[in-house]
C-alpha cells in the first residue's frame, strides 16, 4: 500500500466513525472481467484471515480472495478524471477499462 492509499483510508474511516479498524480486502464474482476487488471496514480478523500491516493499516484477507491478491500494489490517486483507490495486480492475466474487474 502505498502511502498516499493508507492516508486516504484513515482519513475515510476517521471520518465513518471506524479509526482503528482494519482493511478487509476480498475478490467477488462479477464485473466485466470474471472477478471485483471488494474493500470494506473491519474491526477484527476472522479465524482463517491472512492478515498483512502496510504503512501502519491492517490488512484482512481470506485464504480464496489471498491466492487472487497476493502481491497486490494499493494506491491512490486524486486524478480529476480517474482519481480514487488503484489496485496494481500482478496475477491479473487482464483488466476491464474502469480497472475494478480483473480475471486470472
Amino acid at each position: 500500500m502505498t502511502e498516499k492509499a493508507a492516508k486516504r483510508l484513515s482519513a475515510v474511516m476517521e471520518a465513518e466513525g471506524k479509526k482503528g479498524f482494519g482493511l478487509r480486502m476480498n475478490v467477488t464474482t462479477g464485473g466485466c472481467s470474471g472477478m471485483n476487488y471488494d474493500m470494506s471496514f473491519e474491526k477484527e480478523q476472522n479465524e482463517f484471515d491472512k492478515v498483512f500491516d502496510s504503512q501502519g493499516m491492517k490488512i484482512f484477507c481470506d485464504l480464496k480472495s489471498y491466492l487472487y491478491l497476493k502481491g497486490i500494489k494499493i494506491d491512490f490517486s486524486n486524478d480529476i478524471l480517474n482519481g480514487g483507490f488503484k489496485i496494481v495486480n500482478p496475477n491479473a492475466e487482464r483488466t476491464c477499462g474502469c480497472g475494478t474487474s480483473f480475471s486470472v
